[in-house]
């Protein structure tokens, strides 16, 4: 995956200078929030944790802190995102989807589905360190039926690996035998076969499935299921067919229309920058009439717009 984020290490990196930056930015009346802008977006997420380090050796004080007393809003929330380590960056989403009145499905399933199986169980562990709680408990006690069912499996962190030849025909048959082909669902099979193998092996299963039904897998997720249980399969299914094109899909729908969903958009600009949004853009020119440099320009403004251009590195035309 090297190579696909649009931030990237810093060559000539000294975490003193730049902690020594940012001071300077805060110092005294006003905010340099340009200066802000410029140095974190342009150093990795490690970078970061080493200037966070060296400020308070410096200054005795919180980075962190200091940024969030000077910056206000979107903006602050973006910067802060910047600030965090991924993993614990996606602890505290899944955390804040979870905890209080309602839950916020949509983040579950986003880091749920798109994220590889190790990258799940770094989250799992951190989330308990953290929270002195276990993810799949609070998840289960927050949700219900076959899409807590999912989420669960999901969890397990235990997709196999490669392709299995021997199961292509019988997993798209089963799949077809448990949607399309009978009355009502069987959404244990569709569990089961999405949330269990791997990218590649039912990439192939979709293919078979295609001929085998005369529908597309997504055609039939959404006839045959709603609600959560829906979105989780199909957020799945993307994955399967594309990470990048998942994240593509998600960005647009967080901006299209009327309002912005800034949450979704802090949220995959920050965990996306540094893995594959290169490969986000891409797929985001090829799906829609826009680019998503042009799309964040028209729907944001002032230095959370900036920030914001900055992450996505460039404008394909």
């Amino acid at each position: 995956m090297a190579g696909k984020g649009t931030v990237k290490p810093h060559s000539g990196f000294n975490a003193n200078s730049d902690a020594e930056v940012l001071y300077k930015a805060m110092k005294g009346l006003g905010t340099d929030e340009d200066a802000i802008i410029q140095l974190l977006t342009a150093r990795s997420n490690a970078q970061r944790q080493e200037i966070k380090a060296a400020y308070k050796t410096l200054h005795g004080k919180d980075l962190v802190d200091n940024l969030k007393s000077e910056l206000g809003g979107k903006f602050e929330s973006l910067i802060v995102a910047l600030m965090t380590p991924p993993i614990m960056y996606a602890v505290m989403c899944l955390r804040d989807a979870i905890k209080g009145a309602g839950t916020d499905e949509k983040v579950l399933v986003e880091i749920l589905a798109s994220r590889s199986p190790n990258e799940v169980n770094q989250i799992k562990s951190l989330y308990k360190q953290e929270n002195n709680d276990d993810l799949e408990e609070d998840v289960t006690g927050d949700t219900g039926g076959h899409f807590e069912r999912m989420l669960v499996v999901l969890l397990q962190a235990s997709r196999q690996q490669g392709i299995q030849e021997d199961l292509i025909q019988s997993d798209a048959q089963a799949l077809f035998a448990a949607g399309e082909k009978k009355y009502g669902t069987d959404e244990g099979q569709f569990i089961t076969i999405l949330g269990n193998r791997s990218n590649a092996h039912l990439r192939r299963v979709f293919e078979e499935y295609r001929k085998l039904s005369g529908y597309e897998i997504e055609e039939s997720i959404q006839r045959e299921t709603s609600g959560t249980l829906q979105e989780v399969l199909l957020a799945v299914v993307k994955c399967a067919r594309s990470v990048p094109g998942y994240f593509a899909d998600s960005l647009y729908g967080a901006m299209k229309g009327a309002g912005t969903d800034d949450q979704t958009l802090i949220r995959i600009m920050v965990s996306r920058s540094e893995v594959d949004m290169l490969d986000i853009r891409a797929e985001f020119r090829k799906r829609f009439a826009t680019s998503l440099h042009k799309m964040i320009q028209g729907d944001t403004a002032g230095d959370y717009r900036k920030a914001l251009l900055l992450l996505c590195g460039g404008d394909d035309a």
